[in-house]
């Protein structure tokens, strides 16, 4: 066990674990955050994505010894009123289905917009390839990543 301090959503918070236990679990198990999602466990579906240092990463694969002291943001942090961009327009185009890849979604396409305010749909579909949607809602995702790079324009 080691104690890692660590900025997360702006917050300065320290835990004692393990230096290889994934991120993902810190924010789950012991930090009580659990909008972040266990997928896969590999990397592969990207429910677990957060911004680390503001590009997409994911949680599942990122061990605690290589976080702390980097800036860290999840689905919790992204707004305070579900008032960003990007989740506004997940309303608007109806995206969300079960519902269970959806924070990783918004996590990738926020990181997308940030880097990119307006992106082509070549560059949309490469930054959210291995996001997988079970209920297949790719083309409202897309729609609504591109209604958010609109209202940032604006």
């Amino acid at each position: 066990m080691a104690e890692f301090n660590l900025t997360i959503n702006g917050k300065n918070l320290s835990v004692d674990v393990d230096p290889k236990t994934p991120l993902l679990w810190v924010l789950r198990d012991h930090l009580k955050m659990v909008g972040t999602k266990y997928g896969c466990g590999i990397a592969q579906c990207g429910a677990c994505t957060v911004h680390f240092n503001g590009s997409a990463v994911r949680s599942c694969q990122l061990p605690i010894s290589s976080a702390a002291g980097n800036e860290i943001t999840t689905i919790e942090g992204l707004s305070e009123n579900g008032d960003h961009p990007v989740q506004k327009a997940w309303l608007e185009h109806d995206v969300p289905q079960c519902g269970y890849c959806q924070a990783g979604q918004i996590m990738s396409a926020s990181a997308l917009l940030k880097k990119n305010p307006s992106p082509s749909d070549e560059e949309i579909e490469n930054a959210m390839n291995g996001n997988i949607c079970r209920c297949g809602t790719y083309t409202r995702i897309k729609a609504a990543i591109k209604t958010a790079s609109d209202s940032q324009i604006a």
